[in-house]
């Protein structure tokens, strides 16, 4: 007898998941694949070698559980960070996702609601939701900018429990100001997250929410180690924020929830974050690149702090983005009309998906 497999509208799922669609971008054996805003520069040979010495020492104590408290870790990305923070100020997790999975788990849950101003980064509400709270979305202006003044009003009027401020922004690459976060903060009096994924692209002199720390005990800034550090694989995110606020996150965690290859592979990498860092510079040269030659052709690129263009002007999004896939370049839609978005990747790989983008024809 054959087996018959349920439908997923046979099971008994929570009733406000029903109709959900999970997370996920394309994924296709491409030779350019710029579409998920990887660093698509690889780990430099020098760091590599040091990662794999540091989980080989890791594998002969691997029959034991990890440092709960991934204490060398935390001291690492303290380190880095630097504005004075300890490593009590410091929290990680398997990729950002989770440490604000944690965040809403800790602060969210049933009965409570967590706010973003959309269109804003897509695993917010996911993520939200999976926590069993209500996703509220808060408006944008035209260029996708936040002004502090309406921010504050929105929030004031929403109450919610956590408040997400993508900075800069994703999907858009919009920089968020300073003054933008002290208005939140100060309407609210949930948590505020600064997630700062993107902010190693970022001017070289502009100011981190870090900065706003101290004396703020409910706020929080996050970051990873996919984008800037080319660690995507490894899945390693963080966040500093007010000791107090790290406790409330240890309630949530799963027991030894960071492993000893992960602690390990982290910390090497960490050890050689100016290298590592290195390769920044060449994307944020590419990403120019990606604004000046679309806009020669048509198109019209949104100002971007991060690694990747979002450019608008498209008339057939789906039919550009097949006629890419069928020259080999994959890039994104990300459902916001007329627009497509881009990662900037290496010269070779810009080259491809610029050559590509024109012989599709240009916006004109």
């Amino acid at each position: 007898m054959g087996w018959v497999s349920a439908r997923l509208e046979d099971l008994p799922l929570r009733a406000d998941l029903r109709g959900q669609k999970p997370y996920g971008a394309p994924q296709a054996p491409l030779p350019v694949a710029l579409n998920v805003n990887e660093n698509t520069h690889p780990v430099p040979a020098e760091v590599a070698d040091d990662i794999l010495d540091s989980i080989a020492l890791a594998l002969r104590d691997v029959n034991r559980y990890p440092d709960r408290e991934f204490t060398a870790l935390r001291e690492g990305f303290a380190d880095y960070l630097g504005h004075g923070l300890t490593r009590d100020q410091i929290w990680a997790a398997n990729g950002s996702n989770e440490v604000l999975q944690h965040i809403l788990q800790a602060f969210a849950g049933p009965g409570r609601t967590a706010f973003g101003f959309t269109p804003t980064y897509s695993m917010y509400p996911l993520l939200t939701r999976g926590t069993g709270a209500e996703w509220i979305s808060g408006t944008r202006s035209a260029d996708y900018a936040i002004d502090a003044e309406d921010a504050a009003s929105q929030i004031s009027d929403a109450s919610p429990d956590v408040i997400f401020l993508c900075s800069p922004n994703n999907p858009t690459g919009t920089p968020l100001g300073l003054d933008v976060v002290q208005a939140v903060y100060e309407a609210t009096d949930g948590v505020v997250v600064v997630d700062e994924a993107y902010f190693e692209f970022a001017p070289h002199d502009e100011r981190s929410a870090l900065t706003l720390l101290p004396g703020r005990e409910r706020l929080v800034v996050s970051r990873t180690m996919s984008k800037a550090f080319a660690f995507a694989g490894a899945r390693v995110g963080y966040l500093a924020a007010d000791p107090a606020l790290i406790d409330a996150l240890r309630l949530v965690r799963l027991p030894y929830h960071l492993s000893a290859l992960t602690q390990a592979a982290a910390s090497a990498a960490l050890r050689h974050a100016p290298v590592m860092l290195g390769m920044v510079d060449e994307i944020v040269a590419q990403r120019d690149r990606i604004s000046a030659t679309v806009e020669a052709l048509g198109y019209t690129p949104h100002e971007s702090w991060t690694n990747f263009v979002l450019f608008g002007g498209v008339a057939d999004p789906a039919a550009i983005w097949k006629a890419l896939y069928d020259e080999g370049v994959l890039i994104r839609d990300v459902g916001i009309p007329s627009h497509l978005r881009v990662t900037a990747g290496t010269a070779e790989e810009t080259t491809a998906f610029l050559d590509a983008l024109a012989s599709v024809g240009s916006a004109a």
